[in-house]
Formats: C-alpha cells, sequence, structure tokens
C-alpha cells in the first residue's frame, strides 16, 4: 500500500493562523491593558482616596494623644525630626491591613491653630498650602490646629513616571510572552495541519494521476480523519471501478472471440472445401451471427444504463396483467424446458412502468430458470402488496446457489460456476440486464435461496399513487 511522502514547507495555512492567534493576543494584551489603566485612573484612586484619608484620621488621633501629653506643639516644633517616627507609628497599625507606598512622613504636615507650619512641607515653597487637604484636631471641643495630607492625586503625579514605566516593563513582558506563546501554538498547529493537507494533497495528486492503491492514515475522530476515511472510501472505490472494468472489458473480448472464432472456423472449412455451402451450414452461420447480435444488442442497454441513458416510456401500467399475460404465453416454453408453474398473483397491482422493458425482464428471469434448473423442476411466481410496495417473488427449484455467490449473481458476464462455456447458459448478462431494468422502474432486485431448493429472485416497484400518476 503506498503512502504519501511530503517535505516540511511553509503552509499558507499555518502562516494565516499564525497572524490570526498573534494579532488577537496582542488585541487581548492592549485591552487588558487599557482596562487597567482605567481602574487605576477611576476605581483604584477613589480607593486612594478613601486610604489615605483613614490615615489621616488614625495620624489625627495620636496627635490628640500627644497634644494631651505635652500641652502644646512647641516639643514638636523643636525636634521635627521627631515627625517621621510619630507618623510611622501611627500609621504602624494601619500599614499592616493595607500595605501601599502611600502615607509617608513627607505626605502630612501639622500646622497650629495661628496657622504656622509645627511641620512644613518639604516643598520649595512652604507657603503654598493651596493643594493641601486639610483635617480639623481638636481637643474637648478646642481647636488644636490642622493635620494636613497629601491629595492621592498628587501622590500619583509624583509616582506616575515610575508607575508607567513599571507598566510599560510589564506589558512587553506579557507581549513578548504572548508573543513566544503565539510562535509555538501557530507553529505547533500549522505543522499539525499543514502535514494533514499536504499528505490529502499528495494522495489526491497521486488519485488523478491514476495511483488508486493510495491511503491516508485516519485516524482520530477529527474532521481531518473523517476525511481521510473518505478519501480512502474514495480511492479503494475508484480502485474497485477499474478492477471491475478490466475484468468487463476481458470477459466481452472473451464473449466476443468464441462466436468468431466458431464463424471463423466455419467459413475457413466452407472455403477449403471441407464443408459445403449449403442451407444447412448458412443457418449454422446465421445462428452464430444472432449470438453476436443479441450479446451487442445486451451490452449496448448495459452501457445506457449506466449512462442514466436507459430508454424507459414510464406510465401507468397493470403489473398483474403484464405479469400473468407473459407466463401464459410461455406456458409451452416451460413446458419443453420441464417446469411446472405455480403462480399467486394480486389482481390490480399498479405501478409506473414501461410494457416492453418489463417484458423483456419477464423474458430474461424466464430463460435464466429454465436453463439453470434441472427437470423436471418448479417456477412459482406470486405478486402482492405491502405497504407502498409492490412485491413479487419469483423461485425456482434445484440447484441452487452457495450464499457466497448470491450477491454477485447480477455482476455482468459472471457464472456460478466460474465456466466460459457457451453450453452452460447464455452470455452471462441476463441478470445483469434485469437488475438494470428493475432499477429503470425505481425498484429493487435481491437474491436469496429459495425454499424449493433453487434460486428465488425478490422484486420491489413502488405503488402507483394519486402523487405518482
Amino acid at each position: 500500500m503506498a503512502r504519501p511522502s511530503f517535505r516540511w514547507a511553509i503552509s499558507p495555512l499555518g502562516l494565516k493562523l499564525f497572524v490570526i492567534i498573534l494579532s488577537v493576543n496582542v488585541a487581548i494584551s492592549a485591552a487588558v491593558f487599557l482596562a487597567v489603566s482605567h481602574s487605576i485612573d477611576r476605581g483604584f484612586l477613589d480607593y486612594l482616596n478613601q486610604a489615605q484619608q483613614r490615615r489621616a484620621e488614625t495620624l489625627a488621633e495620636g496627635l490628640v494623644n500627644q497634644w494631651r501629653r505635652h500641652g502644646d506643639w512647641e516639643w514638636l516644633a523643636r525636634s521635627p525630626e521627631r515627625w517621621p517616627q510619630l507618623v510611622r507609628q501611627a500609621l504602624t497599625e494601619e500599614r499592616r491591613r493595607q500595605p501601599s507606598p502611600l502615607g509617608e512622613a513627607h505626605d502630612f504636615v501639622l500646622r497650629a491653630p495661628s496657622g504656622a507650619f509645627v511641620i512644613p512641607p518639604q516643598e520649595e515653597d512652604p507657603d503654598d498650602s493651596a493643594d493641601w487637604r486639610w483635617l480639623p484636631l481638636s481637643d474637648r471641643d478646642t481647636v488644636i490646629g490642622e493635620l494636613g495630607y497629601r491629595p492621592p492625586q498628587q501622590m500619583m503625579e509624583r509616582m506616575e513616571r515610575g508607575f508607567l514605566a513599571r507598566q510599560q516593563r510589564n506589558l512587553m513582558i506579557i507581549l513578548a510572552s504572548l508573543g513566544v506563546a503565539s510562535l509555538l501554538l501557530a507553529g505547533g498547529l500549522s505543522w499539525w495541519l499543514g502535514r494533514r493537507t499536504r499528505a490529502l494533497a499528495l494522495a489526491t495528486r497521486r488519485l488523478t494521476e491514476g495511483d488508486y492503491a493510495t491511503r491516508l492514515k485516519g485516524k482520530g475522530r477529527d474532521e481531518l480523519a473523517r476525511l481521510a476515511r473518505d478519501f480512502n472510501v474514495l480511492a479503494a472505490t475508484l480502485e474497485a471501478n477499474r478492477e471491475a472494468r478490466a475484468r468487463w472489458v476481458s470477459d466481452t473480448a472473451h464473449e466476443l472471440r468464441t462466436p468468431l472464432a466458431v464463424l471463423r472456423g466455419e467459413i475457413e472449412a466452407m472455403q477449403d472445401g471441407i464443408r459445403p455451402l449449403d442451407q444447412e451450414n448458412l443457418g449454422s452461420l446465421a445462428q452464430e451471427v444472432s449470438q453476436l447480435e443479441r450479446l451487442v444488442t445486451d451490452l449496448r442497454l448495459l452501457s445506457q444504463s449506466d449512462a442514466g441513458a436507459l430508454e424507459t416510456q414510464l406510465a401507468p401500467l397493470d403489473l398483474s396483467h403484464s405479469l400473468k399475460t407473459r407466463l401464459l404465453d410461455a406456458h409451452g416454453w416451460l413446458s419443453d424446458s420441464g417446469l411446472t408453474l405455480n403462480t399467486e398473483i394480486a389482481p390490480g397491482v399498479m405501478i409506473r412502468g414501461d410494457s416492453q422493458r418489463l417484458r423483456q425482464l419477464w423474458n430474461n428471469l424466464l430463460d435464466n430458470s429454465c436453463a439453470y434448473t434441472t427437470p423436471p423442476g418448479t417456477l412459482a411466481v406470486s405478486l402482492y402488496r405491502k405497504a407502498d410496495k409492490a412485491v413479487m417473488t419469483w423461485q425456482d427449484s434445484a440447484p441452487g446457489v452457495p450464499e457466497r455467490d448470491l450477491d454477485r449473481l447480477t455482476e455482468r458476464l459472471y457464472r456460478v460456476e466460474g465456466s466460459r462455456s457457451r453450453a452452460s447458459g447464455g452470455s452471462g448478462l441476463g441478470l445483469s440486464i434485469a437488475s438494470a431494468l428493475v432499477k429503470a422502474h425505481g425498484g429493487t432486485m435481491v437474491a436469496s435461496t429459495s425454499a424449493l431448493g433453487g434460486l428465488c429472485w425478490t422484486l420491489t416497484f413502488p405503488l402507483l399513487t394519486d402523487k405518482t400518476q
């Protein structure tokens, strides 16, 4: 069994798949980055505002306690270096609950009730307090000062450069990771898909060149595996058809060669004076010519059937009358062959049929039964309705046909005994023609073993209905 070979090449399908996957991943990364940025600008900033206010309130409680302890802010004004430690101590618990870069000592200032800064801001202009938010400090309804804290917007401006740099770096890492993942995914998919599609393309090319032994591996349950199995079925069918065609040509040549050889021998005998040129010998020649003419006619009918050009004039027809009339006409033929006819034909079974083609069908079945039934024998024919079908059974007595040969009886030029002797019957096309005629009427023809010991043919035809008239 030939196996298609291939070599590695860039698959256009794989390349398209790679571009699509990479583009989708980049788009998803950009969307995620924009969503995170929007969340930071809106939701996270609101969260920071609330967190910074909580820290200021916590620090304010600690400062009030320190005021009660010292009675004024002079101790803090004289020692401003204690301010970072005081802020860290006041916010320790808050930091444990919410770690954050916000809430350092330089993010808070303190001023006395007079407005003078106890802990001034660390900017160049200490008098610029417009950007600070203030929280009053009170002790028993007495204002002891104000705690100023930097709003998160200003802190974000200070952190913006570093934050954006980190986000850009993270985005580049994400994009690079997605790029590597896309390369691996698209590379693997393109190799897998490209390998299978190239194997299918190469096998198809070999098939068009006549190499019907080509087969594909059909493992798996995906669409490509099913396509490979369908391809194998197609290749097997084409291979079988080619072999059947070769057999058909060989068998046809064999069938034609036999009467031609007889004709040539008789003509040469007459030319040599061995046999006289009289009426008897001319009749023998005419018989061989008639046999050739019949064979050619049968071959032409089968070729028309194969091409779907078999001429049939379908019209409403009484199948019961057609069958009964032909069997009555063949009574003498059957008696000469030593056959007894038994019939059970239901009246008025209507179908759409061609009377001439059906008569030809009956003749072929009669010829087969008379040629292959050992006398004295029996032929039993029945016709009845079953659902929307007309069913006819045609049974004869011994000899029978082995079950292994039943399905091959309608093959052209096939004989059960495998002999090509003309004494064993006709051309071997009668049953093939009968099957073609049944199909032309939309019916089926199936062989089985007869209860009489011979062969049973079951023919079905669609019944005539109001829709088919």
